[in-house]
């Protein structure tokens, strides 16, 4: 994968001119069992480095077996940052994420080290879309839109609120995700569009630099070595991003043998996703429930 086209977003500061040296951050992605963990692990010891999290459920307090938590023994010998960050009753965005991911990355070269990223969270790695932040006046008055369907657990006539708004697709949230509907009705409010005519900055720049070439009566088709290099020239980072992979078969084999792992013993997941029911987490009450192993076990188990 080309450097250059991962964490676009908190990648690029307008304060920052390319005139400044930019500092190496490494980008380790790929499906769940490629390795990911691992490689960023050893990796790190070799180069002096720290790791970022880039994973959407390591963000919260008491969800380790069920997304992979780095050990604490693997902590130990290599900082870790973005884990346990929130408790799972609390909601963690896309936004919150590149605010936090910058801020350590800074944290990370000032102290003469590497920062290195690895994670599966597609939004994380390839950037959230461009989508417009809503007013406190705006979130007040969606929040108030909302909140007698909350209270009365009326989902469907929430969901038809926001569809009538202009959002078709707000029929496939997963059932009681009031805070991705709410946050629908908000970009409604804000902008007038959906959140679905918003696009992650990689294809929006993609789709620029190809009408680009067009115009010039080039070839309209953009190589990923090209595009990465214009897209990496208005980024603060000097990314080397890399995606892991094997073939279909492997991989289903090596994600067998991680929920088998999850499963057994007494302090596997099942035990845990039981103390999330015990402090009152209800199962797609929060990002946190509906994560993928909790959301099956909270639903189908227990």
């Amino acid at each position: 994968m080309s450097s250059g086209l991962g964490l676009r977003t908190w990648g690029s500061d307008s304060k920052t001119t390319n005139k400044k040296k930019k500092q190496k951050v490494i980008v380790i992605s790929g499906p769940t069992g490629a390795g990911k963990s691992k490689l960023a692990l050893e990796l790190a010891k070799r180069i002096n480095g720290e790791i970022i999290s880039a994973d959407s459920v390591q963000v919260y307090q008491g969800l380790d077996i069920g997304s992979a938590k780095p050990s604490l023994s693997d902590r130990k010998d290599v900082p870790h940052h973005l884990l346990d960050l929130r408790p799972p009753f609390e909601e963690y965005s896309v936004g919150q994420f590149f605010e936090d991911a910058r801020q350590v990355t800074e944290e990370i070269i000032d102290n003469g080290r590497v920062p290195i990223v690895a994670g599966g969270t597609g939004l994380y790695i390839y950037g959230k879309p461009d989508v417009p932040k809503a007013s406190p006046e705006i979130a007040s008055q969606v929040q108030l839109e909302l909140s007698e369907f909350q209270k009365n657990e009326d989902w469907e006539a929430a969901v038809q609120l926001v569809v009538k708004a202009g959002d078709s697709k707000a029929e496939e949230l997963a059932l009681n995700d009031w805070y991705r509907l709410r946050r629908s009705l908000e970009i409604i409010r804000a902008s007038g569009s959906p959140p679905s005519a918003f696009r992650v900055p990689y294809e929006s720049y993609k789709q620029q630099y190809q009408s680009k070439l067009s115009d010039d009566s080039l070839d309209d088709t953009v190589s990923g070595d090209v595009l990465g290099e214009k897209l990496s020239q208005d980024l603060d980072y000097d990314f080397m991003c890399f995606f892991l992979s094997s073939q279909r078969l492997d991989l289903y084999r090596m994600i067998d043998c991680r929920c088998e792992d999850m499963l057994s013993g007494s302090d596997g997941i099942l035990a845990e996703a039981s103390r999330l029911l015990d402090m009152g987490l209800l199962p797609n009450s929060h990002s946190a429930s509906r994560a993928i192993g909790y959301r099956q076990v909270t639903l189908d188990v227990l």
